[in-house]
């Protein structure tokens, strides 16, 4: 019997047919984050590539699967608004990688969740606000730990060595990430009055 969603997604005849257990919990986190709650039955589909059928063998396994989804959502998104998410145990940082792989996949899991919500994001943050400075700068503290070479390069055309600003914005994220979430939620109950 399959207890957790990691434990699921760890099965072998889920490989390849889901996102791993990092990248699932990295666009559950991106939903929960959402200014406007989404319905699971529209980005569910997500997390098996998008394809119509989902890669179950029955509706048991489907039903256990969406229900793991949405406990993890439920527990995630009062932490965001709370002000209390905090990384994953085991999601740090490597010496000789820069991330590891468990916050690179998380990252991506994150960025792909947000293309979901990103017209949300953008209609409540416009390119103008100071609001959006928020919202990019929490995007862009994400790619660069999904994509920490080409961020090392970058950091180091501008006089900058790498290895203490990965830390730093590492242990910035779960404060951006719950400060962007309240103030998305804060801007969406105010655009529904």
């Amino acid at each position: 019997m399959i207890v957790t969603l990691t434990e699921l997604l760890n099965q072998p005849e889920y490989e390849n047919k889901l996102l791993n257990a990092e990248q699932t919990l990295g666009f559950i986190t991106a939903m929960a984050a959402a200014p406007h709650l989404l319905d699971p039955a529209e980005w569910l589909p997500y997390l098996w590539g998008g394809d119509e059928t989902a890669p179950f063998e029955t509706l048991e396994e489907f039903e256990q699967y969406a229900e793991l989804v949405v406990t993890q959502w439920n527990q995630i998104h009062p932490e965001l608004l709370e002000g209390t998410w905090q990384w994953p145990e085991g999601y740090t940082l490597d010496e000789e990688e820069i991330v590891t792989e468990s916050v690179r996949d998380f990252a991506e899991g994150l960025l792909q969740g947000w293309q979901l919500s990103r017209d949300d994001w953008e209609t409540l943050m416009p390119e103008e606000s100071e609001d959006n400075a928020l919202l990019g700068g929490v995007l862009l503290s994400i790619s660069m730990l999904y994509d920490p070479e080409t961020a090392i390069m970058t950091l180091s055309e501008q006089g900058l060595t790498g290895l203490d600003e990965f830390q730093e914005i590492y242990n910035a994220i779960p404060v951006m990430l719950c400060g962007l979430t309240q103030r998305g939620n804060e801007l969406a109950q105010a655009s529904n009055h």
